[in-house]
């Protein structure tokens, strides 16, 4: 360390009062305690900094151009604007790295990737950013390649960063949660072998992420994160065990199933019997999950299982957050003809949004620009009734053109159900 006095630091030391862990805390003993003097000299001109910057109240991080070798993304340079009075934290850029599908680590992965950060950075981590990367939290720029490289040989590559498809993201599927409806890592797999390119080199309109989730639960918030999201579902009748029902409804009370289980249901699809079974009006079922979910052991999901794709989820940008819209309403995923099914509609989304989106214009936003029916049109796929925002809840959604769309459905199942007769 350049100069082993530590920064005075007084407005940060109060972010360790009251009952919770701080972040500052976190920093100090990376300042004090580590056996690397460089990381020890980088957290404690970081913090130096940010006392810095309470004072005054104003950023200094400023963005810039940091690469690696064949690669246009995955990294988020940050020069210091206060680097001379700062020096050991004048370059802190942050790396961000692909994890597994699922998060599935071994601790042997994890001491690896530890021990590559120490040797080449800050040793601050995050597991994970918003965007589902390990983030690997301030660096030099000459280091970022080293970085980069040390991991690399054993197997990590960079995530998104910039206008690119971003890291994709995947729940914990079907090893550890017994609603899994779809082969979540085998999506995620496919769609990253295909879009690995669009990862690296940032060549689009601005960011798409994909998000798989097993189950609608929607453990990684697929719906409301994701341009492209890929639900687990089912389309048959949900199973009951109902010895299972008896069971929970001895121990809970009836009042209890009630209260807590019948009349939550946003269709009213469920009623609890005299002779404490269920009846499920499976048609109006909307596979909210919160049945599955209280009564875990009675009641799990169908076994015609698939997937709901939705496009256009998204938080603020030029206009307010924005739900995925139901694209695909169920398709199964069997054969590898199936997966590479998926994978070319993606391709049709991106290539038709890359070609008409805006500069800084997420796809649902592009989609809410020129209207559902000629997206639809332009990606080649059919208008369906079961394309809904937001079910029983649409009456401001504009309609145009929807009633012609909908008697060339019904005329097409017509015809189709009159081929196969």
């Amino acid at each position: 360390m350049a100069d082993n006095k530590h920064f005075d630091t007084p407005m940060l030391d109060e972010l360790e009062n009251g009952p919770w862990p701080s972040f500052i805390s976190g920093f100090k003993r990376l300042r004090d305690d580590h056996e690397n003097e460089t990381i020890r000299g980088m957290a404690n001109s970081l913090l130096g900094q940010l006392e810095h910057s309470y004072e005054t109240r104003k950023g200094y991080w400023k963005g810039g151009t940091v690469s690696v070798f064949g690669y246009g993304g995955g990294i988020i340079p940050r020069f210091s604007e206060v680097g001379d009075q700062f020096v050991e934290s004048k370059e802190f850029h942050t790396l961000r790295v692909q994890p597994p599908a699922g998060n599935y680590y071994t601790t042997d992965m994890l001491r690896q990737l530890g021990d590559s950060w120490e040797k080449y950075g800050s040793g601050l981590v995050t597991f994970h950013g918003q965007t589902g990367n390990i983030m690997f939290i301030g660096t030099t720029t000459e280091n970022t390649q080293h970085f980069f490289d040390d991991i690399n040989e054993y197997g990590w590559d960079l995530g998104g960063a910039g206008p690119c498809v971003r890291t994709g993201m995947s729940c914990i599927g079907a090893a550890r949660c017994e609603q899994s409806c779809c082969n979540e890592h085998a999506i995620h797999r496919h769609l990253l072998n295909n879009f690995t390119d669009d990862v690296h080199r940032p060549a689009l309109p601005y960011k798409f992420k994909f998000k798989v989730s097993g189950c609608p639960n929607d453990c990684q918030n697929a719906i409301e994160r994701s341009d492209f999201a890929i639900i687990g579902t089912w389309r048959d009748d949900m199973k009951v065990d109902q010895e299972e029902v008896k069971a929970f409804v001895e121990a809970k009370g009836r009042q209890y199933v009630i209260d807590n289980v019948t009349t939550r249901c946003p269709s009213d699809a469920m009623t609890l019997n005299d002779d404490n079974t269920l009846t499920i009006d499976n048609k109006n079922c909307v596979r909210c999950m919160h049945c599955l979910n209280v009564m875990n052991k009675a009641l799990s999901p169908g076994d015609d299982r698939g997937v709901t794709i939705l496009v256009g989820g998204k938080r603020t940008l030029k206009i307010g957050d924005l739900m995925g819209t139901v694209l695909i309403p169920f398709k199964k995923l069997e054969t590898m003809d199936d997966y590479e099914e998926l994978v070319e509609l993606a391709e049709e989304i991106i290539d038709f949004w890359a070609e008409n989106g805006l500069e800084h214009e997420r796809c649902g936003e592009m989609i809410e620009r020129i209207g559902l029916v000629n997206f639809l049109e332009g990606i080649g796929v059919e208008v369906d009734p079961n394309m809904v925002s937001l079910p029983r809840q649409s009456s401001y959604v504009r309609m145009d053109g929807w009633n012609d769309e909908a008697i060339k459905w019904f005329e097409r199942k017509a015809e189709e159900a009159a081929a196969s007769a």
